[in-house]
């Protein structure tokens, strides 16, 4: 059984706590790992290896800190089917979907080797009489994420990527569930050229998350997780002084207008809803059909998909999802979809009782169909992840358009139609961070920015593009005037450029 330490300092470190969590393998319930919990000493260790690591490399023009990443991006192509089938297994989601998973990390990293445009400054000459005036992008220093375990490899490298590349030394905090592959990643960065204790993981649970929170030295921290455990985060790391995104939880609703192709939409529902077993923070959760005759043609449409659903081992190719994370995962989404029938939503498909041949011991459901679901019941307010889709009927385009603005959740939203006024009307007003038009899950590519709205994300910058380099780096402005252009005296007035 492997049993999987913390990486500092270019190496890998066995914990000192004596605290130990399982790593299992969701598709067979089977122990395949342990990973040792962090103390606060361990943490502060590697925090003091980044701080003495990072001068250096913030030094370093910014050309050569991308080559890094260059090399970092052929090592993990090099690598990539054994990265997915080590993420599949501690996960559960298949190999093509945990394939997806490594290239969308990819991409904000091949977005970061821009990093000596994006690091630019201005300037302007002649601001005033003999005065120049420019700003230039420096690195905060050391840095921090804090990251899931339903994106292992994406969402890592969606933190560490442009800090790295923006010259700062970063703490990777990954779930204790999944650990492997941000273990794995960290040691390609340091066969790329990656100096030392530029990129520290640390594993651990809530005592190494308040150690990165309370300490001096972290200066910004990047979340992604429950929105209680992000808004806990930001309001104890702003209190700290820190910068920090924190992204949460997500409800995420697809509104069906009555010209939409139908067939298009069941299938976009049947993979947005259902692939990662749910377990998305973009999955759609909710549709939304607009008039009772569109309701009555989804859910023609929609129970023969789901009850054809194709579940299986992460080792399946042809398998639509696998298993969830973990057996309390499956045993919490249960107790949603039981609390669901005891709302009175109406349970079109029921897949609780779905087992695996072969896999009795895996964590596995089957997909489940709610229709008929109104908006005071847990199942629409709270955020189930997990392979159930709740039918929510809107009698017009107005109530439609109130739900997802209204919910306390705006992560993503879809709407399909073939009426560009109303999806034009849509996209301005509703209260939502990522729309999709006829797309149903509105990932930005990686030069736009990531980020929810309301409890689903707290901070004023987003993940990767542009406020993925704001985040991490400070700007310092410099006003300039030389000798020839001072006259002798004291000036007792506020400087302008008149």
């Amino acid at each position: 059984m492997r049993e999987i330490g913390h990486f500092i300092g270019g190496k890998h470190v066995r914990g000192t706590s004596g605290r130990k969590a399982d790593v299992f393998e969701p598709m067979t319930g089977d122990v395949i790992a342990t990973v040792d919990l962090a103390t606060k000493a361990e943490l502060r260790a590697a925090v003091e290896n980044a701080k003495a690591a990072q001068p250096a490399w913030g030094a370093t023009n910014p050309q050569r800190r991308a080559r890094v990443l260059m090399k970092f991006l052929e090592l993990v192509q090099r690598d990539y089917d054994a990265l997915a089938e080590l993420l599949a297994r501690e996960h559960g989601k298949t190999i093509p979907d945990a394939k997806g998973d490594i290239q969308r990390g990819l991409e904000v990293v091949e977005f970061s080797l821009g990093i000596p445009h994006l690091m630019k400054g201005e300037y302007t000459e002649g601001a005033g009489p003999g005065i120049d005036i420019y700003s230039m992008r420096q690195p905060l220093g050391v840095v921090a994420g804090i990251t899931p375990f339903n994106f292992p490899a994406m969402i890592p490298m969606w933190k560490f990527g442009p800090a790295i590349a923006a010259g700062n030394a970063f703490i990777l905090k990954p779930s204790e569930r999944d650990p492997g592959v941000p273990m794995r990643l960290a040691e390609l960065m340091i066969e790329a050229g990656l100096p030392a204790g530029i990129l520290n993981v640390v594993n651990g649970d809530k005592d190494v998350v308040d150690a990165i929170i309370d300490d001096p030295d972290v200066k910004a921290i990047g979340f992604v997780g429950s929105s209680p455990i992000a808004e806990y985060i930001y309001g104890r790391g702003c209190a700290n002084g820190k910068r920090v995104q924190a992204f949460g939880g997500a409800k995420n609703h697809m509104i069906i207008m009555p010209d939409a192709d139908m067939n298009q939409v069941a299938d976009a529902l049947i993979g947005a809803g259902y692939g990662s077993a749910g377990e998305r923070c973009m999955a759609i959760s909710v549709a939304v059909p607009v008039g009772e005759d569109t309701a009555n043609r989804l859910v023609e449409a929609l129970v023969p998909r789901v009850e054809a659903l194709k579940i299986g081992p992460s080792t399946d190719v042809n398998a639509d999802f696998g298993p969830l994370v973990t057996r309390e995962a499956l045993n919490r989404v249960k107790s949603y979809v039981e609390a669901g029938v005891s709302e009175g939503a109406k349970l079109l498909v029921d897949g609780r009782n779905f087992t695996m041949q072969g896999y009795e011991n895996g964590f596995y459901m089957g997909g489940c169909l709610f229709d008929h679901v109104t908006t005071d019941m847990r199942i629409y307010k709270e955020e189930i992840f997990g392979p159930v889709l709740s039918i929510v009927r809107a009698k017009d385009y107005q109530e439609a358009l109130r739900l997802p603005t209204e919910h306390e959740y705006g992560n993503g939203v879809a709407i399909y139609t073939r009426d560009g006024d109303a999806a034009r009307d849509f996209a301005a007003k509703v209260d939502v961070g990522m729309v999709g038009v006829n797309v149903p899950i509105p990932v930005p590519i990686a030069y736009y920015t990531f980020g929810g709205w309301k409890r689903s994300g707290f901070g004023d910058l987003n993940q990767h593009g542009a406020d993925g380099i704001r985040f991490y780096t400070k700007t310092k402005t410099v006003t300039s005037r030389w000798p020839s252009g001072i006259k002798d005296g004291a000036d007792f007035v506020i400087p302008t450029m008149g």
